[in-house]
C-alpha cells in the first residue's frame, strides 16, 4: 500500500515536502533519546509519541524502516554546551554509585514508561558508551580535514570560524545569525583554550574526580562531547546519508545545528535529508524540564501524585492529549486540557465497543470510503494527527446515528467502519483499550480464585490426582501455585 503522497515539514527548508526515501522501500530514521539520569516527565513523552506515530504510519505504508532512537549515557553536560559536571556522573556521585548503575536503572524505567503509553520500541537503540571508538575515528576525521583542532591540555574543539569560512552554513538550520552568536557568547571558567567563543567540544580531557573516562588513541583521558555522539551513531547505522532526524524543538540549537556541521565538514554533505521538530509542552507558558524544576513525571501523572495534578490520568489519556495538537504546536498543561482529553478518548473507546451493536442494513447512507480517504489525507499532510482525530469523531457521529436509526449502513460499510478504527486508532495512532486490558486482568483473577477453590475442595476430598493435575496442567500454562497454611496463591513463572 506504499504511497508518494506524504508531505513533512522540514526543519531545514522551513516547508512541507514531499517525503521521497532515499532508497525505497526503506526508509532510515534517527531520533534523538533521552539522557538518563532521572524519571521521564511529560515533556520527553512529546517526542516519543510524535516519533512513533510517524515510524507506525511509514510502516503501515509497507515502508521498511530502521528506526534509530539513542540512549545518552555520558558527555551531556549540566549547562548543555561544554562546562558543569555530566549528569549522569553527577547524580551517580550524589548517590555513592556507578554511573552505569544509573543509567541502567533510568534506561529499564524509560522502557517501561513508553510501553505503557503505547511506544513501540526502536529497531536499535544504541549507547553513546557503547560508541567511544566511533566519536573517536570521526574525531580524527575533523582534524584530519582541518574543522577541529587540539589544545594543550589535550581536548578536542570543532572550529566554527574555519568551517563557516568554507561552508557559510552554520545557523541555517535554526536561522540563526553566526555575528549574532560571537557578539552574545561570552567566554566561560575553562574555555579559554578555544580559538573561537563559540568553538564546541568534540573531546573533553577528565579530571582526577571524572567517573566516566576513555582513552581511544590518540586521546587522553576523557570523555566525548554530547554533539558528537549522535553523529557518530547516526552515521554507523544510517550511513552517511538518511531519511529522517527527529527529535524536540529544544534540540534544534546547539545540538542538531552542531550535528549538522560536524557531518557536512567531515563528509561535505549534510547527511540528513528531512530534519523534523516536534514543539514543546510548556506549563503557564514556560518549557517543561528538568532543568527549571516545574516538571510532571510520567509516574507522578500515572498515580495523580503531584501538587498540580487534580486526578490520575492514565497512560492513554496522556498519549491522546498528545495527540490532539499537531506536533509542530506547542502544547500548555492544564488539568481542564486533560480531562478534556480523558472524556475524548472515552468517547471514542465507547463509539468502538458499540460497533457490536450495530445491524446492517440493505442499503447505506453514509460514505465511510470518503472518510477514509481524508484520514489518510490528514496524516499525509505532515502528520495532522488533530484533524485525523476530527475524521475519527465523524465516524463516531456515524456510529451513534446508526444505533439510534437516523442513519443506516450496509454489511460492506460496516466492515469498512470497523477496519477503519483498527487502522488509524489502534494501529497508526497507537491508541488501545485501557477498560478491556483491566477487565481481562479481573476476569484472570476471578477464574484463577475459581480454580485454587476448586483445587482446595479436592484436597479436602483428599483427592491428590486431581488436585496434582490442576497443578500440572497450570505449570505448563507458565502458571505456578503456591500452597499456603491458610490456603495457597498464584504467580506466573
Amino acid at each position: 500500500m506504499m504511497k508518494n503522497n506524504l508531505f513533512i515539514y522540514n526543519s531545514l527548508s522551513k516547508k512541507k515536502e514531499l517525503f521521497q526515501p532515499l532508497h525505497p522501500p526503506f526508509v532510515g530514521m534517527y531520533v534523538c533519546g533521552p539522557t538518563v539520569y532521572g524519571d521521564a516527565h511529560l515533556g520527553h513523552a512529546r517526542p516519543a509519541i510524535t516519533f512513533d506515530l510517524l515510524y507506525r504510519y511509514l510502516t503501515h505504508l509497507e515502508y521498511n524502516v530502521r528506526y534509530v532512537r539513542n540512549i545518552t549515557d555520558v558527555g551531556h553536560l549540566e549547562n548543555d554546551a561544554d562546562e558543569g559536571e555530566d549528569k549522569i556522573g553527577k547524580k551517580a556521585r550524589l548517590e555513592e554509585k556507578e554511573p552505569m548503575e544509573i543509567a541502567q536503572f533510568y534506561i529499564n524505567r524509560y522502557h517501561t514508561h513508553m510501553e505503557k503509553l503505547g511506544v513501540l520500541p526502536p529497531t536499535i537503540e544504541p549507547l553513546a558508551s557503547g560508541h567511544i571508538l566511533e566519536q573517536a575515528k570521526l574525531i580524527n576525521t575533523l582534524i584530519k580535514k582541518g574543522f577541529a583542532y587540539k589544545t594543550e591540555t589535550g581536548a578536542v574543539y570543532f572550529n566554527i570560524k574555519e568551517y563557516q569560512r568554507k561552508y557559510e552554513s552554520y545557523g541555517k538550520l535554526s536561522g540563526r545569525n553566526l555575528d549574532d552568536l560571537y557578539s552574545n557568547t561570552r567566554i566561560l571558567q575553562g574555555q579559554n583554550e578555544k580559538l573561537n567563543a563559540f568553538d564546541f567540544a568534540l573531546w573533553k580531557i577528565a579530571d582526577f574526580n571524572h567517573l566516566m573516562k576513555w582513552s581511544p588513541y590518540p586521546f587522553r583521558n576523557g570523555y566525548p562531547g554530547w554533539h558528537l555522539e549522535c553523529t557518530a551513531m547516526s552515521i554507523k547505522y544510517l550511513g552517511k546519508r538518511f531519511d529522517i532526524h527527529g527529535g524536540g524543538l529544544d534540540l534544534l540549537f546547539p545540538h542538531h545545528e552542531c550535528e549538522m556541521a560536524q557531518s557536512i565538514a567531515a563528509f561535505g554533505n549534510d547527511s540528513v535529508n528531512y530534519w523534523m521538530h516536534n514543539n514543546l509542552i510548556t506549563i503557564n507558558g514556560q518549557k517543561m524540564g528538568k532543568s527549571l524544576g516545574n516538571f510532571i513525571t510520567l509516574d507522578q501523572l500515572f498515580d495523580g501524585d503531584h501538587p498540580l495534578l487534580e486526578q490520575v490520568y492514565s497512560p492513554m489519556t496522556i498519549r491522546f492529549f498528545i495527540l490532539q495538537a499537531h506536533y509542530r504546536s506547542p502544547l500548555d498543561f492544564s488539568n481542564e486540557a486533560l480531562q478534556a482529553a480523558e472524556k475524548g478518548f472515552q468517547k471514542l473507546i465507547k463509539a468502538i465497543e458499540s460497533l457490536k451493536k450495530l445491524k446492517p442494513s440493505g442499503h447505506s447512507t453514509v460514505d465511510i470510503f470518503n472518510l477514509t480517504e481524508k484520514c489518510y489525507e490528514a496524516l499525509d499532510d505532515d502528520l495532522n494527527s488533530p484533524i485525523l482525530l476530527s475524521q475519527l469523531f465523524e465516524g463516531v457521529r456515524i456510529v451513534n446515528s446508526v444505533l439510534d436509526g437516523t442513519e443506516k449502513i450496509d454489511a460492506s460499510g460496516l466492515e469498512s467502519l470497523k477496519s477503519l478504527f483498527n487502522i488509524f486508532v489502534f494501529e497508526i495512532l497507537g491508541l488501545r483499550d485501557e477498560a478491556k486490558g483491566k477487565d481481562d486482568i479481573e476476569l484472570t483473577n476471578k477464574l484463577m480464585n475459581i480454580i485454587i477453590t476448586l483445587r482446595q475442595a479436592a484436597k479436602n476430598n483428599k483427592d491428590w490426582l486431581t488436585s496434582d493435575n490442576i497443578r500440572k496442567e497450570l505449570k505448563n500454562e507458565g502458571i505456578v501455585i503456591k500452597d499456603l497454611k491458610d490456603g495457597a496463591e498464584w504467580e506466573r513463572e
